[in-house]
């Protein structure tokens, strides 16, 4: 079992492996153990897995927002005096590993962006949250988390909906305040200017943020490399755990080496 550990600020974050750092950066409603599938990269790479404000274990809910998400993340990095770091995202945390990029670009080593998205038009995010607020006014906890495992999950399993419900903890407050922020992302004109390595990962059967969004950013990033994994829905990380660390360690040996030889 890793133990959490904390921050002078309060932040709640896992600290375990060798190697280059790399970040890891949850979804919404999600808590830092949903990277479970992915502790074994700590043979190859220092792993930094923090909770996000109002989410798992660290409960302040003030202030939330993608850019206060990046600035808690940025600093926890200092403290750990940390310079520069590999960021990976999943689905918010790739709007959150975005928003790093904007805030301290000479931190990051690479940005690995999954299932995530870089702009929600108004109307869209505004039925989105409308839909969000009914299902937590008029379904109990364990409901919504049923349908949010269908929801994001291709392969039904029993193994995969276990999975997601650990990892999948949303806090009302938080998860409502969160989910306003992600509709206020525009990162239209930041993707053009992303000059690190970037990996784009999407799920070929994701129904919360289709594959077309990511192959949107692809075109929008220099030189990005973009991945579609079949056969998976929202959280590949898991769904088909094998495949995506395989998919994540390739990509970061190859710049690794890149920048050895360089």
């Amino acid at each position: 079992m890793i133990n959490t550990k904390l921050s002078k600020t309060g932040i709640p974050y896992l600290h375990f492996g060798t190697g280059e750092p790399l970040v890891l950066i949850h979804g919404l409603g999600e808590v830092k153990e949903g990277w479970q599938s992915q502790y074994e990269l700590s043979e190859s790479y220092e792993l930094i897995i923090p909770d996000l404000r109002g989410h798992g274990e660290y409960k302040i809910i003030e202030d939330i927002s993608i850019e206060t998400f990046a600035k808690d993340v940025i600093g926890l990095l200092h403290e750990l005096k940390i310079e520069s770091a590999n960021i990976l995202g999943l689905s918010m945390g790739g709007a959150v590993a975005q928003e790093i990029y904007r805030q301290a670009p000479e931190m990051c080593r690479s940005l690995i962006l999954t299932c995530t998205f870089h702009y929600l038009p108004k109307r869209l995010g505004k039925l989105y949250m409308k839909y969000r607020e009914s299902q937590i006014e008029e379904l109990t906890v364990s409901e919504r988390r049923d349908i949010a495992a269908k929801k994001c999950l291709y392969s039904w399993k029993e193994d995969s909906i276990k999975k997601f419900i650990e990892s999948y903890q949303p806090e009302r407050n938080a998860f409502l305040a969160s989910g306003r922020a992600c509709m206020q992302v525009n990162n239209l004109s930041l993707l053009p200017k992303i000059k690190v390595p970037t990996l784009i990962i999407a799920g070929q059967y994701d129904a919360v943020l289709p594959p077309w969004i990511q192959l949107w950013m692809h075109k929008l990033i220099p030189h990005s490399e973009f991945v579609i994994m079949k056969n998976t829905g929202h959280v590949p990380k898991f769904e088909a755990k094998d495949r995506y660390n395989r998919i994540v360690t390739s990509f970061l040996t190859k710049h690794r080496n890149f920048r050895e030889t360089a």
